[in-house]
């Protein structure tokens, strides 16, 4: 006699796949399939109403989950963690507040290195966390960009931070982003600290900085409050012992501590595809420990993980909480933003990623044709004229920035219209949907492969390459302006 099985089906699933979970031939779920009259390969997805069918009549019982089901236990709940398995974590920082008041060299000072000056454009471009070390502790520095452009990136990035630093330039005191950048902390519950930079130059009034965020409550303890302040110079390396101090005082108070053991789950914090290493993102650890040979989902990407590599370019085994570490070995680029978990085998890891694009698909999919008929009568009854555009990044983090950017420029008469942004090289199919809307295509620290380059002198497509954001959005403002 045939052993009955309780075979699970979700909402789709392939006829392999469903072969293979009752223990049957798929010739055999291929015949029933043909004999209502349906023509199938084994690769060919049916939905669970048919899988249910099929499996009953060959002598199963069925277990029907909902998609949304493989999403359950992907993450460990706090919550059961038991006291003794916790041990104390690095607090992890972000350096926040306006372009130019020396985030990037602040981070360089505590880093001990000097990147800063060859930096085009001086905004921070690649991406990363470091971590710092005092009297024995780690700190963990994460490395986001700092410009207004990043807001979407930061207002992701916040989640993963304990402690916001507030850098505020002694002589130019508060600006338009430090105020954003006080909303974004205070919005997130992240206590902050006040660095008060380029206290070297003699314009430096950091009473006039105090005073000052007194308005956007920040109140510092020298104004009654309880915001811990530092004074410091990144050139001269004043203060910057006092404010590694001031942050593990801080983190003292939080009682940062999280179970070490366990299976690993965190937050990408950049992703980008690499020449010769495939899909790379680098991943700041939250709890467990994320070893070599682990398989991890991230969005609708996972990896099996080939190498870990710290924020000082080693190879390490593993990394435990508040370890940032690239990793290598993703099939496709996750997010930045996207939570990760290690899973326990490469099925589960592809049943969760093939659910998750299906969701998006479905999405997509669901809401297509009435809106781009809406949007093309919009169009006509608005008269406003549409500025297409195609964008290529090298990172996620930029590609994002740049577009928030970009739909910041839109007036009354004219709008940015970005019809496709990825991460990437410049290919052949992105010439080909240039050509078919007129769009002009850009690309941010990558190129175009020959076959698209040499196709785009064919169309009469203009590929046009930048490596600093505000040269980008300025050309896309000016180019615009002309179509007025």
């Amino acid at each position: 006699p045939k052993l009955s099985r309780e075979v699970i089906i979700p909402e789709a699933i392939t006829v392999q796949e469903l072969a293979n979970r009752m223990a049957e031939r798929s010739v055999d779920v291929i015949k029933i399939l043909m004999a209502q009259g349906q023509m199938v390969k084994i690769t060919d997805v049916i939905d669970s109403d048919t899988a249910e069918l099929i499996a009953t009549e060959l002598g199963h019982t069925v277990k029907r989950v909902s998609d949304a089901d493989v999403e359950e236990g992907l993450y460990d709940l706090p919550s059961d963690d038991k006291a003794e398995d916790l041990t104390s974590r690095a607090p992890v920082v972000t350096i926040m507040g306006h372009v130019d008041h020396g985030k990037t060299s602040l981070l360089d000072a505590l880093r001990n290195a000097n990147v800063v000056s060859g930096e085009a454009g001086g905004i921070t471009q690649h991406i990363g966390a470091y971590q710092v070390e005092k009297n024995g502790a780690k700190i963990t520095f994460l490395d986001t960009p700092g410009h207004e452009a990043f807001t979407a990136m930061r207002a992701r990035g916040a989640q993963a931070t304990d402690i916001a630093i507030l850098v505020v330039a002694s002589d130019d005191s508060v600006m338009p982003q430090t105020v954003e950048s006080i909303k974004h902390a205070k919005a997130a519950g992240v206590p902050i600290i006040v660095a008060i930079t380029k206290m070297d130059k003699p314009s430096a009034d950091p009473l006039k900085v105090r005073t000052e965020l007194l308005q956007h409550e920040v109140f510092v303890e020298s104004m009654g409050g309880e915001v811990l302040d530092v004074e410091v110079s990144a050139k001269t390396g004043a203060g910057l012992d006092k404010l590694l101090e001031t942050i593990l005082l801080q983190a003292e108070v939080l009682e940062l501590k999280v179970a070490r053991d366990g299976r690993a789950e965190g937050l990408v914090i950049e992703a980008k595809l690499d020449r010769g290493r495939g899909a790379v993102a680098t991943v700041l650890v939250q709890r467990g420990t994320l070893a070599i040979g682990d398989i991890l989902v991230a969005g609708t990407e996972f990896a099996r993980v080939r190498a870990l590599i710290n924020d000082k370019g080693e190879q390490v085994k593993e990394a435990g909480p508040s370890v940032p570490v690239e990793v290598l070995g993703f099939t496709g680029v996750p997010n930045a933003g996207d939570r990760f978990s290690v899973v326990e085998s490469e099925a589960r890891a592809r049943e969760v990623t093939e659910y998750r694009q299906r969701a998006i698909r479905e999405k997509v999919e669901g809401g297509g044709a009435t809106s781009l008929e809406q949007m093309m009568n919009q169009l006509k009854a608005s008269g406003i004229a549409k500025f297409p555009l195609i964008i290529k990044g090298d990172v996620q983090g930029s590609v994002e920035a740049i577009n928030a950017s970009l739909n910041k420029l839109s007036t009354e008469e004219v709008s940015a219209q970005i019809l496709m942004s990825g991460v990437g090289a410049i290919t052949e199919s992105d010439v080909t949907l240039a050509t078919a809307s007129n769009a002009i295509i850009i690309g941010f620290n990558v190129r175009a492969n020959k076959q698209a380059s040499e196709l785009a002198t064919r169309e009469g497509i203009e590929i046009r390459y930048y490596n600093i954001i505000y040269d980008l959005v300025d050309d896309v403002k000016a180019a615009m302006s002309g179509l007025l």
